[in-house]
């Protein structure tokens, strides 16, 4: 099959939409299809074109930036040339151009797989007054003209004002999660490298961007609980943080609460691959503290949980799915760090009982499942297509 996948951020790019993007590309070309990535050259020094891991990107012009959204006067014709010669066309949204792109796909006959990520949430101010009912209308006309849309998880899709309203249309594929399990010799150096050979126990992880939606000031007030328990807990934060697309307030009304916590809070930067691991397996606890239903799964939870580390979420639609389908940590209220103080201790104090074979969590979640199930869905799209064509 020949897939064109749109998004309008992919890697290097940070996010879970983008890892979601990345495994999903790379597992269906390795399965022997041709994939192509239509996005943004969101950052003017990357390659127009380029191959990764056997999929093809393909990167429009940016004119110019709306928030986190990017203007690109090319993008249409690029995406109809492309869509030209693509059995499926992949759309994922929240995306500017979803409905265009779903429009143009169901105008040249091919069918057009929709994957919803998240719900949006507009910051308040006049623009996004505007903003909001017009993006809200072009998700609407997107999947009108969307053959099937899928979600993470049924949880998400009946709590979404979107999804809720597409139930007819609706595929639910959980997400690909991919993690290599962690070596001794890669645990033992990050170990090393940050000074947790014994000191500051417990750790306590978080992988994310800095922002606002992750609920990073709710780790920071229940880490402040944690420590009348455990003077030397610690907080190991690996992810972007300085420069964060749109989040540049944010970060500086936490910093001074990051410089009160000193050496009990630590800022990693990016990991991946076996480093990523190491953090994880290096954690005595994970959490996902996130706020709204911009955050519909998180990704995050199922890798620490592939490496043998417990996880705590806020009680959000789809984010708590993870948790509730291994028992592999707890939920917590959304935005009570008081709560999630007593989940970490919890959790840390009674770890054993938390903990899960890898190929437990492997069973539920992986990117060898998630692949086959699309492939499946893309191929019987394809048929009832060229069936109804003749």
């Amino acid at each position: 099959m020949r897939i064109l996948q749109v998004l309008t951020y992919y890697r290097p790019h940070i996010s879970g939409l983008t890892i979601y993007a990345q495994h999903l590309s790379r597992s269906l070309a390795g399965a022997g299809h041709r994939v192509t990535v239509l996005t943004s050259q969101y950052d003017p020094s990357l390659p127009l074109n380029e191959m990764q891991d056997g999929v093809e990107i393909v990167r429009v012009p940016v004119l110019f930036r709306l928030s986190k959204g990017v203007i690109m006067p090319s993008f249409g014709n690029t995406a109809r040339r492309l869509i030209r010669t693509h059995d499926v066309a992949h759309l994922h949204l929240p995306q500017f151009d979803g409905a265009g792109l779903a429009i143009n796909a169901h105008r040249l006959r091919k069918p057009v797989v929709l994957t919803y990520h998240c719900d949006i949430q507009l910051p308040t101010g006049a623009l996004n007054a505007l903003a909001g009912p017009a993006i809200r209308f072009a998700n609407r006309l997107a999947a009108h003209y969307t053959d099937r849309l899928v979600a993470y998880t049924e949880d998400y899709a009946r709590h979404s004002p979107f999804l809720s309203r597409q139930m007819r249309k609706l595929q639910v594929i959980p997400p690909p999660v991919e993690i290599d399990p962690p070596a001794r010799a890669d645990i033992d150096a990050f170990a090393n490298k940050w000074h947790l050979n014994g000191a500051h126990r417990p750790v306590i992880g978080m992988v994310a961007r800095l922002a606002t939606e992750k609920g990073v000031e709710v780790l920071v007030g229940a880490l402040e609980h944690i420590r009348h328990a455990r003077p030397d807990a610690r907080v190991l934060f690996a992810g972007p943080y300085r420069n964060v697309l749109g989040e540049e307030a944010y970060a500086r009304r936490l910093q001074p609460l990051f410089d009160a916590l000193g050496s009990n809070w630590t800022f990693t930067g990016s990991l991946q691959g076996a480093e990523l691991a190491a953090f994880y397996a290096n954690c005595d606890v994970t959490v996902l503290p996130s706020l709204n239903s911009t955050e519909s799964f998180g990704l995050v939870q199922v890798e620490s949980m592939l490496c043998g580390t417990p996880s705590i979420c806020s009680d959000l639609p789809g984010v708590r799915v993870a948790v509730e389908t291994t028992g592999m940590g707890k939920v917590v209220p959304i935005g009570n760090a008081a709560a999630l103080s007593q989940a970490v201790l919890d959790v840390v104090e009674h770890r054993d009982t938390f903990l899960r074979p890898r190929s437990e969590i492997s069973r539920h979640f992986s990117t060898e499942r998630s692949m086959r199930e699309y492939e499946t869905l893309y191929q019987e799209l394809i048929a009832a297509r060229r069936a109804t064509d003749g």
